[in-house]
């Protein structure tokens, strides 16, 4: 990959979190990121908490829910840099009110689809109209942060410790996005662009809880990981600190 004081990496849903902590472990590498969030107030404050940290970061308002804000997204990056060399699709939600249980059969079609707004079709969408920005990079890295509960195979099997825990909507999503990785990686196959799903791991985040065992650094990890990526790394892989996880 090309000199990283060179690279410009996007990462949304970056103003806490994992994000944040994606954004800070690109930028003490030398990578200039983007961050962006809902509104200007958290923009600001994670611009703020960067450049404390001496990071070259610049912000973006950015709903990923939301198409009009695409747009401005592309202006803004090929006006200051001109291509993009990272994207980070961090911004999720969770919005299943059960854990630890099984609610399928009541799931409500508006639950599922305003889950998949900010989980899927977003990411599809914002990563198709940043895609001509990252193919002009000497070597693209597009990243999808995903989860264990996207897994049909741990959620299938008994043994499994995610198996007692059935957030439709949520898991349902992330298995669509893990789809998504699998199709662009291979569209994207003979480009030096790579595409891969990240599961950063039970975190503790206002996702996570603070119950999870990993720590916001060490979640951060896989997503640095796969963004960082040498010419002869994985492609289309389903990801977690370094181990390819079943689809």
């Amino acid at each position: 990959m090309e000199d990283k004081s060179k690279q410009v990496a996007l990462i949304t849903g970056a103003y806490k979190g994992i994000g944040l902590e994606t954004a800070k472990q690109l930028g003490q590498q030398g990578i200039t990121v983007v961050v962006t969030a809902r509104d200007q107030t958290k923009v600001d404050g994670a611009i703020a908490k960067l450049q404390a940290e001496g990071i070259n970061a610049h912000g973006l308002v950015l709903d990923v829910s939301d198409a009009a804000h695409y747009g401005d997204a592309v202006q803004f990056l090929e006006k200051q840099f001109g291509k993009l060399d990272i994207l980070v699709n961090n911004a999720g939600v969770m919005l299943d009110t059960e854990w630890g249980g099984n609610t399928t059969s009541t799931t409500t079609p508006e639950l599922l689809r305003k889950t998949f707004d900010t989980n899927f079709f977003g990411v599809v969408a914002l990563t198709q109209a940043l895609l001509p920005l990252i193919r002009k990079s000497e070597a693209g890295r597009i990243v999808n942060v995903s989860s264990i509960l996207g897994s049909l195979t741990a959620h299938s099997d008994p043994e499994s410790p995610i198996y007692s825990n059935k957030t439709f909507a949520y898991d349902a999503s992330k298995t669509a996005l893990n789809a998504f990785t699998v199709h662009l990686a291979h569209e994207l196959k003979d480009t030096k662009i790579k595409v891969n799903s990240a599961h950063p791991g039970w975190v503790k985040t206002d996702l996570g809880t603070s119950a999870a065992p990993m720590e916001i650094p060490e979640g951060a990890t896989t997503e640095v990981d796969l963004a960082t990526l040498g010419q002869d790394g994985v492609n289309g892989s389903y990801v977690h600190l370094g181990r390819t996880l079943p689809w």
